[in-house]
């Protein structure tokens, strides 16, 4: 099979006008389609930034174009933002066409053809596959049997593999059909515009990059608790557990945001190449400072066995063996039906060397100064500091510098982050998407926990964790839960 390149595939700007495209959707009536890339779709149509195109739905159920576009419209009115329009409905629901997979490679193929024809010039193909990982080959050479790799992207959903062994023969085998530049490696995380505002903050910003080290950054914490429990996903979260499901696809990641360099250029390659360079950095993980646990009742549900070691938490300890970082320890927590669900970047500063302060004036009772990004939708970030009571003496309290999305008055401009995703897929920009070479650097430096795994300590539903993860962050403490509330 021959292998398909695009040397001139430079990705424009975020609002350079698109080239008409047809969008095969993989898995077209499935839980995520439904919740979040229909709907998404529907955004980008209303907000001028989807092009002229054709969305090709496909799946395993036995329907025909008509009763996909009531499937579709149902999800849009489900989950979407805003009241759906007639007129803005009408106009969306030309686009959409079904075809069964059962049908195979050739009906695929003339489905795809016609959509072609539609449509000015020589359009693109994005290929969202939308499947379980099982299945995703399968969908890979079928696009190969039917020839629609040439001008194309494919759009892959995470697990990249399980292993290093399984990356590796994951990516070996996208290649036989796809180049590296085709292939777009979803992380939702990276899409939400608080992650992406680290980097504004970083190297927009002439206070802070050079406090951005070693020398100045006592620790790190990334912590992403939540409050949800396994729900429909028993079978594939008994097979992968909390570490592969969130820290090499989401947590990893979102570290390599925050601890990369200065690329040398805001372009998809020199942002690629510093999280790569971070990868290249971190140590092997170390089973001695991870913490797995599994929340009581996790054996009760069904078709869970009552011997199952599977992890529904972990929090770990790593670090990044390079100049900037060398030394600076990186927390990262996440597990299912926690006290309360967050996504927090916290970087805790060094306390002053000596303090002239007097015994009782509050300076260091808090802990030491934070910067705080909240990556959630609602994104926020805060800054922490000691500042004088006012009155007489010398008395000391935390304040804080705040930040919240909706003060700018532009959080109705914010597209969530499988619409960004899919727009930059369709722009050709890797930017916000993972490489081959840094999933497969990741499995290599978890290969030690995957091997020697600890074993599962028991926590309650509604809490932080099991008891361990104290002596894991000693003799620092979790930021979360807050001591004070976000400002409203």
């Amino acid at each position: 099979m021959t292998l398909q390149t695009e040397p001139n595939d430079i990705a424009p700007s975020l609002m350079s006008p698109l080239d008409p495209h047809v969008i095969v959707l993989f898995g077209a009536t499935g839980d995520l389609a439904r919740r979040k890339l229909l709907p998404g779709l529907l955004h980008l149509a209303r907000a001028g930034l989807l092009p002229e195109c054709r969305i090709i739905g496909t799946s395993l159920d036995d329907l025909d174009t008509d009763a996909f576009q009531k499937v579709a419209r149902g999800a849009c009115e489900e989950f979407a933002v805003g009241e759906v329009t007639t007129t803005e409905w009408a106009e969306f629901e030309t686009r959409l066409v079904f075809v069964r997979q059962s049908d195979g490679a050739d009906a695929l193929r003339a489905v795809v053809a016609d959509a072609e024809r539609s449509l000015p010039g020589e359009p693109r193909r994005l290929h969202y596959l939308s499947v379980p990982p099982n299945a995703a080959l399968a969908v890979v050479r079928t696009l190969g049997e039917a020839g629609l790799v040439e001008r194309a992207r494919i759009i892959m959903e995470k697990p990249f593999g399980t292993d290093l062994a399984s990356a590796r023969k994951l990516n070996a085998a996208l290649h036989e059909t796809f180049a590296e530049e085709q292939i777009f490696r979803i992380d939702h995380f990276l899409g939400k515009e608080a992650a992406q505002n680290i980097l504004a903050f970083r190297f927009a910003n002439g206070l802070f990059e050079p406090i951005w080290n070693r020398d100045h950054i006592d620790h790190v914490q990334i912590d992403v608790p939540e409050t949800l429990s396994i729900d429909t996903r028993l079978e594939f979260y008994e097979q992968t557990g909390a570490f592969k499901d969130m820290v090499v696809t989401h947590l990893f990641q979102v570290l390599a945001f925050m601890a990369m360099e200065p690329p040398t250029a805001l372009e998809p390659l020199a942002i690629s190449e510093e999280k790569n360079k971070v990868f290249r950095s971190m140590m092997a993980l170390d089973p001695a400072k991870v913490v797995r646990g599994q929340y009581t009742g996790y054996r009760d549900e069904p078709a869970i066995s009552d011997d199952s070691e599977t992890e529904t938490f972990i929090a770990l300890k790593c670090a990044i063996d390079n100049w900037r970082w060398a030394g600076v320890p990186f927390f990262l927590r996440t597990g299912k039906r926690m006290a309360e669900g967050a996504r927090i970047i916290s970087i805790a500063f060094r306390e002053p060397p000596k303090s002239m302060f007097p015994i009782g004036s509050g300076v260091g009772a808090q802990g030491p100064d934070h910067l705080t990004f909240d990556l959630a939708d609602a994104s926020k970030l805060s800054l922490s500091f000691y500042g004088k009571r006012p009155g007489p003496g010398m008395k000391l309290d935390k304040l804080s510098l705040q930040f919240a999305l909706h003060e700018t008055g532009r959080q109705s401009d914010v597209l969530e982050a499988y619409e960004r995703l899919i727009h930059d897929a369709m722009s050709g920009d890797h930017t916000l998407f993972t490489t081959a070479e840094g999933i497969e650097r990741l499995w290599e430096i978890s290969t030690p926990l995957l091997t020697n795994p600890p074993p599962v300590r028991a926590y309650q539903s509604g809490s932080w964790g099991p008891n361990a993860i104290h002596q894991l962050v000693a003799p620092h403490a979790w930021r979360l839960p807050f001591e004070r509330a976000w400002r409203e």
